[in-house]
């Protein structure tokens, strides 16, 4: 069985959608709040034409979703797969962000829970680049079970190198944790 990097994944909270060119509107509207940034290694993200490197990487990698709130139907922000292992070890989850309206709510862990739970069809771990600065989404990534396994220089699609950490939740524990069957 291929792993689908690109399916579209719902919940009572959520829907996650394959990214379209289209969207690109909707989502710099959420994108455009510079206090989105401000734990972020880009904190310019805000800026169109900075968005816009963000949102061309997005498109080329075939995996990022549009996450929509089913209870308004609107556009909150965005996720993707990336660095896939096509030998089904693991793949990363990132390039997440989500409106601060919708911060503090179930809506970031109904989207991690519907990625993590499609990927561990076809993967034994999952991995979360998360810069050292960005305490929120560390923490977030904590209370899903990821531990933090290893510290790396990464560069972004169209950015310098920034040093990040490597958070990791594997099949098995994920399992437990969800008192879920094989």
């Amino acid at each position: 069985m291929l792993f689908d990097l690109q399916p579209t994944l719902e919940d009572e909270f959520v829907r996650l959608q394959p990214l379209q060119e289209t969207d690109f509107e909707a989502l710099y509207k959420i994108a455009s709040d510079p206090l989105l940034w401000e734990q972020h290694p880009n904190p310019n993200r805000y800026k169109k034409e900075v968005f816009e490197i963000f949102f061309k990487g997005a498109m080329e990698s075939k995996s990022a979703f549009l996450i929509i709130d089913k209870l308004t139907d609107a556009p909150i922000g965005t996720s993707r797969y990336y660095d896939f292992d096509r030998n089904g070890l693991y793949v990363v989850v990132g390039y997440t962000f989500i409106a601060r309206t919708h911060w503090g709510t179930t809506y970031n862990n109904a989207t991690k829970n519907l990625l993590l739970n499609h990927a561990f069809k076809f993967v034994s771990s999952v991995f979360f680049h998360i810069w050292e600065e960005n305490i929120r989404s560390q923490t977030a990534i904590i209370k899903l079970g990821a531990k933090k396994v290893h510290e790396l220089e990464i560069a972004y699609y169209g950015e310098e190198e920034k040093l990040n950490f490597i958070y990791q939740i594997d099949k098995e524990e994920w399992q437990k944790l969800h008192n879920q069957d094989e």
